[in-house]
């Protein structure tokens, strides 16, 4: 977090919470949700402003609840998340990064589900990888250390039951079956919260 934010914490501990207002898609981009947005329950304007994309990115925490936000000087910008907190890419090495332009060097645990969409976990964070990218990851993923035909990718996901690795940056993982990756259950499963309230309890998975 940047110092001046800390600061200004410190000198105004009191400003009230900001909800709704920016938004996470499941593309890693920050959307800027005005009050049209909001009503009429649309994603919102992307933001491509350099200096506050940077600026997100180094002030993103998460709170007690579950609840993701924007550090933005003293006050919490809640953000609205369209899929999990982290969205992930590839690099043209294949290494991993998130919106926040952090690489994940290590990884803890890999899941798939049946349509295809990989989460992964990561010294307690979790992210989806766009699914734009899983392409160049196909590689990564091998059966009995060979790499994996399109026959026995499509038996994976068809609920075949292949023991399948994740090779990255000289680990190899095993991959875990996900149920499901609807957004509310994958809050549920990781939990997180998607929607903060400002006039309710936050339950994680909601």
């Amino acid at each position: 977090m940047d110092p001046i934010v800390k600061l200004a914490m410190a000198k105004w501990p009191n400003v009230p919470h900001c909800y709704a207002w920016l938004a996470l898609d499941a593309r890693g981009d920050w959307r800027m949700r005005d009050e049209r947005a909001q009503a009429l329950n649309l994603a919102g304007e992307k933001i491509i402003h350099s200096a506050l994309l940077a600026f997100i990115a180094r002030n993103y925490a998460v709170d007690e609840r579950g609840c993701w936000y924007f550090q933005n000087g003293p006050q919490r910008v809640y953000v609205n998340l369209a899929s999990t907190p982290y969205i992930l890419h590839t690099d043209q090495n294949g290494l991993l990064f998130d919106q926040t332009g952090k690489a994940w060097q290590t990884l803890d645990t890999i899941w798939l589900a049946s349509e295809g969409q990989c989460i992964v976990q990561s010294e307690g964070k979790v992210g989806q990888l766009d699914d734009r990218d899983l392409a160049q990851c196909l590689a990564n993923f091998q059966l009995n250390q060979q790499s994996l035909s399109d026959e026995k990718w499509q038996a994976w996901l068809a609920g075949e039951a292949l023991v399948l690795h994740f090779l990255y940056a000289g680990q190899s993982l095993p991959v875990r079956r996900l149920a499901s990756a609807a957004p509310a259950d994958l809050a549920q499963q990781f939990g997180f919260c998607r929607v903060p309230q400002a006039n309710a309890d936050n339950l994680l998975g909601s």
